[in-house]
């Protein structure tokens, strides 16, 4: 697995700006960590703006021979809530007013369609292509997201939560590893408790 550290993700989304409708679409998924199926899935009524919630429902795949299968989620705890960053609701308040059916990405050639998940994997190479940055898979965006979430204080199992799994330490040991950051932080974290019992220590020694 692979994520974009903070300077690759600063490229890749100065990239996905040159083009409307991928940029919405990467930056809802950079900003939730849904699996491709599922963002592909999204529908509008799956949307509450008043509350505030994106309900993941359904899941788009390819099907054998052609086409594509709308389905359910890949797993039972795939169907869930969850809350939207400010910026991904402002989005998505945006785009509704844009809507042409129900699909909130439907296919730019045949908008009657939800979004192939094969194109917008062939879309993230080009883009990623465009901005000399490493060839990852789709789902190492998902990676991204919550390594990002992660090192930004969100707990295991309120991520797992998020992601859609069962098990906390299923998230801890397939979407995140430890960076640099990661060390660095524990480090800083580790060396202010540890100052406070030395300066306690210190002054009940006077």
């Amino acid at each position: 697995k692979q994520v974009l550290d903070d300077g690759q993700l600063e490229l890749f989304m100065e990239e996905i700006k040159k083009e409307p409708y991928w940029h919405d679409f990467f930056y809802v998924e950079l900003m939730t960590g849904l699996r491709r199926g599922e963002i592909c899935g999204l529908k509008w009524t799956d949307i509450s703006f008043e509350q505030n919630i994106m309900r993941i429902a359904r899941s788009v795949s390819r099907k054998a021979g052609g086409g594509l299968i709308i389905g359910e989620t890949k797993t039972d705890a795939g169907i869930r809530k969850i809350v939207m960053p400010p910026s991904v609701k402002a989005l998505l308040e945006r785009k509704r007013t844009e809507a042409i059916n129900e699909w909130v990405f439907p296919h730019y050639m045949n908008p009657s369609d939800p979004l192939h998940p094969d194109s917008a994997y062939g879309k993230l190479k080009t883009l990623l292509k465009n901005a000399e940055l490493p060839l990852i898979r789709f789902h190492d965006l998902r990676h991204t997201f919550a390594t990002q979430a992660m090192q930004g204080g969100v707990d295991a199992k309120t991520l797992a939560g998020i992601l859609g799994h069962t098990d906390a330490s299923f998230t801890l040991d397939t979407y995140t590893h430890v960076t640099g950051d990661m060390q660095r932080n524990a480090s800083s974290v580790v060396n202010n408790m540890m100052q406070q019992f030395l300066i306690k220590g210190e002054t009940d020694g006077k």
